[in-house]
């Protein structure tokens, strides 16, 4: 999970500056020089704050600026209470705020900032992260999977897993207590390709590449042992049966696992010779992948085909 700035009352609602003696008119000359940024009706925040923030962050405060203005029941949910709590998300989109309120009728009217849902919510389902009220960590997990597709939803899900922030089974609880939600058929082939043992967002969307092209499903975080048993390297997927192994090259790898004061150029020369040793241990052929590739997936899919096919003629032969 990433650290989050502290967005305690970064918000500010047009009734309150304009009760400290500001006026519309000066309202909008500092939003025309960037000094404020309106953020949505009647919410603004410091323009240069605005600007330093990222996507998520961004998110955060929108969320903040519709609570402002909704009604006190509002809890945030959905993608809303995943970034909340620092959990990487890719394909969503950043720009809508979802939240859900328990009322008879129904939960108001959708905006292009907002989609107001309306549904049940217990004390169970609900606790305080940052100071705002955001569903559970399996609850929103399962909300998600019903709004995104499943390669979006798959990466929400597995980055809560890695971190240890809900487990399988609770997730699987909430996919059975509401079966009849709409989009939950999409909740239950996210939970059949679930897996904690995936580190990263890149690899979450090769498991699901490998499931949607009809690849074998790759092994990861494959160990390989030296001759005297030691442990030289964790690929991040492996395709023993047929002597193939694939390494994701993407920043959050650079970042993580370069040491302290390594250079770039350092850190991929340690790479290559840890791939190299790799190869000589096990004889296996290696594919390296960047997010370019999986932009091309039928392209990269029938790459990996050929691959395995070569290498099961040359150990049938």
């Amino acid at each position: 999970m990433t650290e989050h700035p502290d967005l305690d009352g970064v918000v500010r609602l047009r009734r309150d500056l304009i009760a400290s003696g500001m006026t519309d008119q000066q309202l909008r000359r500092l939003v025309r020089a960037g000094v404020v940024c309106r953020i949505r009706h009647g919410t603004y925040v410091d323009g240069k704050a605005w600007a330093a923030l990222s996507a998520p962050d961004r998110h955060r405060v929108r969320c903040r600026a519709v609570l402002a203005r909704a009604h006190e029941e509002t809890v945030a949910t959905h993608v809303s209470s995943v970034v909340e709590r620092g959990i990487p998300v890719w394909g969503l989109d950043l720009r809508v705020v979802h939240t859900t309120r328990e009322q008879p009728e129904r939960a108001g009217r959708v905006s292009p900032d907002w989609v107001p849902h309306r549904g049940r919510l217990t004390d169970d389902d609900v606790e305080l992260v940052n100071g705002m009220l955001v569903t559970v960590p399996a609850r929103a997990a399962f909300e998600v999977t019903t709004i995104a597709p499943v390669e979006p939803a798959l990466v929400v899900v597995n980055r809560m897993l890695h971190v240890g922030a809900m487990t399988l089974h609770e997730l699987a609880d909430q996919v059975a207590q509401h079966q009849r939600w709409p989009g939950s058929l999409t909740s239950d082939l996210v939970l059949r390709l679930a897996d904690p043992r995936l580190e990263s967002v890149g690899e979450d969307r090769f498991s699901y590449l490998a499931y949607a092209a009809g690849l074998p499903r790759p092994e990861p975080q494959w160990q390989v042992n030296d001759e005297r048993g030691r442990l030289v390297a964790r690929l991040d997927f492996a395709w023993p049966d047929f002597g193939v192994f694939l390494e994701f090259d993407g920043r959050t790898k650079y970042r993580e696992h370069r040491r302290d004061g390594e250079s770039l150029e350092e850190f991929l020369m340690r790479e290559k010779e840890r791939e190299e040793l790799v190869c000589l241990l096990t004889g296996w052929t290696c594919i390296r992948i960047s997010w370019a590739d999986l932009a091309r997936p039928g392209l990269l899919a029938a790459r990996i085909r050929a691959v395995l096919a070569s290498r099961t003629k040359r150990i049938g032969a």
